[in-house]
């Protein structure tokens, strides 16, 4: 299991809600949770497989930007 970490324009409940559909079904993600009161409204995933490409692909799909980070 790998973590994988992105800063993110997800910055409400609102916006989570959007997200939650779309993570829930990205194959390999196993866990995922949004720090939204960090100032980089980190997005933190737990995954067997999921690529860092594919997350940010399925958060653009969504109308938000991923940036990963160390």
């Amino acid at each position: 299991m790998k973590t994988l970490k992105f800063k993110t324009n997800i910055n409400c409940s609102g916006c989570i809600s959007k997200v939650t559909p779309f993570l829930n079904k990205q194959e390999g993600v196993e866990s995922w949770e949004v720090d939204t009161a960090n100032p980089d409204k980190t997005l933190t995933i737990e995954s067997n497989c999921a690529s860092e490409e594919n997350i940010k692909a399925t958060l653009q799909k969504v109308g938000f930007k991923a940036e990963p980070v160390d």
